[in-house]
C-alpha cells in the first residue's frame, strides 16, 4: 500500500475511524441506557412478585413472563454493549494507527508505515463487524420489547372488552 500522498488523504484516512469512534460513543450510552432500563423493570417485576401470594392469578403468570423476559432482554443488552465497546476500541486503535502510519510516512515509505496501514485496516473491519454485530442484537431486542408490548395491549384490549385476554 502506498502512503497517501495529499495531506486531504491523510486527513480523510484519520477522521473517518474517529467519527465511527464517535458514532459507538453514542451507541454505546445509549445502550447503557437501555440495559439500565431492562434491570430497573426486571427489580421491578421481581419485588411485584415477592409481594404477592398467588402466583397463580393471570396478573402473577403474566408478570413471570415479563421477568423473563426483562432477563433476555438484559442479556442482549449486554451482549450488544460488549460489540459495541469492541467497536469503540476498533475504531479507536484504527485512528491511532492511522495517525501514526501518516507522521512516519513523512519520515520513511517503507515497512513500517505498511505495518500500520495494515493494522488500521484490520481494526477498522473488526470494528465494523462489532458494530454490525451489536446493532443487529439491538434490533433483536427491540423486537422482543416489541412482542412484550403487544401481549399487555392485547391483554388490556381483552379486558375492557369483557373477553378473556388473548395469549401470544
Amino acid at each position: 500500500m502506498d502512503a497517501p500522498s495529499s495531506p486531504l488523504a491523510v486527513l480523510s484516512l484519520i477522521v473517518a475511524p474517529a467519527v465511527l469512534t464517535n458514532a459507538s460513543t453514542v451507541l454505546a450510552m445509549s445502550t447503557s441506557n437501555r440495559l439500565a432500563r431492562a434491570t430497573e423493570r426486571a427489580r421491578d417485576l421481581a419485588r411485584q412478585l415477592e409481594e404477592t401470594s398467588d402466583y397463580s392469578s393471570p396478573q402473577s403468570a403474566r408478570r413471570l413472563r415479563e421477568l423473563g423476559s426483562a432477563e433476555r432482554r438484559s442479556l442482549m443488552l449486554l451482549a450488544a454493549l460488549r460489540s459495541v465497546y469492541v467497536a469503540l476500541g476498533g475504531f479507536a486503535c484504527a485512528t491511532f494507527f492511522a495517525l501514526l502510519g501518516a507522521a512516519l510516512s513523512s519520515l520513511e515509505d517503507g515497512g513500517p508505515v505498511r505495518v500500520l496501514s495494515g493494522l488500521g485496516l484490520l481494526a477498522g473491519l473488526v470494528a465494523l463487524a462489532a458494530l454490525v454485530h451489536g446493532s443487529v442484537v439491538l434490533v433483536r431486542e427491540t423486537r422482543l420489547v416489541v412482542q412484550v408490548l403487544q401481549e399487555r395491549a392485547a391483554n388490556i384490549r381483552a379486558r375492557t372488552a369483557g373477553g378473556p385476554p388473548r395469549a401470544t
